[in-house]
């Protein structure tokens, strides 16, 4: 509503910081990592504060015809270990970076695009029954890109795997009460797909 919206709105300029210096310390086509001062509402300067861009993603919480849930299994260099999660992956941009201001010629495909080709990729599975669930900042605190969630039902098996050359990954099909059962016991490790699944929940199914 617009009562909330000026709400939201009220406090932005009292509480905004001004980035007065930043320095790139890794600039190449996967990544943005800066180093930057900024100025607080109350005049003083603090640095550092460490950020990086890398492209926008999507997560696609996927079903299939007898309504169990496909999931990939594959190694996150983070916390060096093996997780269970939903299929996702980058937006693909024409000029072949990661990151960065679009133009003419380097805009982003569509996010649902991304979806399917990523599902398609990723699983081998395609759906023509596709919803939109959200877009949010997958860490706010030091990243600037953002998550495409999407929901994919009746899901059917068209093809193998086609992964990128990084790309080492299995297919897991699994119940509602087992994808429960994962995020009780912190073995559905990426939180973002978490909340996709709370989501997906919230939206019955």
């Amino acid at each position: 509503s617009r009562d909330l919206e000026e709400k939201l709105e009220k406090d932005r300029d009292d509480l905004a910081w001004e980035e007065v210096k930043t320095e790139h310390i890794i600039q190449n086509e996967w990544i943005d990592f800066r180093q930057s001062a900024y100025r607080f509402p109350d005049g003083t300067v603090f640095e550092p504060y460490y950020s990086y861009s890398r492209r926008d993603y999507v997560v696609i919480v996927a079903s299939d015809t007898e309504g169990n849930f496909l999931c990939v299994r594959q190694f996150r260099q983070g916390i060096k270990e093996v997780t269970t999660e939903f299929p996702a992956g980058g937006l693909e941009r024409s000029d072949g970076m990661g990151y960065g201001p679009e133009t003419r010629d380097s805009a982003s495909e569509d996010a649902l695009d991304a979806a399917k080709r990523e599902l398609l990729e990723e699983t081998g599975y395609e759906s023509d029954e596709w919803s939109y669930l959200l877009k949010i900042p997958s860490n706010a605190t030091i990243a600037d890109k953002y998550a495409f969630v999407y929901r994919a039902k009746n899901c059917r098996k068209v093809a193998g795997q086609n992964l990128d050359e990084t790309e080492f990954l299995n297919v897991e099909v699994h119940t509602t009460q087992e994808i429960e059962e994962m995020i009780r016991r912190g073995k559905f490790q990426q939180c973002v797909h978490v909340m996709a699944w709370l989501l997906a929940k919230a939206g019955m199914m």
